[in-house]
């Protein structure tokens, strides 16, 4: 009798995250004060929630 193979699987190319563009950070505004919030025109870096920073798109 002959033996079967295992079945292999397709290597596939990785999709890119669609928020982060395969960087894996997003930057987001910030806001500042203690009672009055207002927005900061400064940017912080903050890891990507959709892909939790690996620049891939989840499956």
């Amino acid at each position: 009798m002959a033996t079967k193979k295992p079945a292999t699987r397709k290597a596939t190319k990785p999709v890119r995250c669609p928020d982060c563009k395969d960087a894996g950070q997003t930057s987001e505004t910030f806001q500042v004060g203690a009672r009055k919030k207002h927005d900061s025109p400064h940017k912080q870096e903050a890891l990507c929630l959709t892909c939790w920073g690996s620049g891939e798109a989840p499956a």
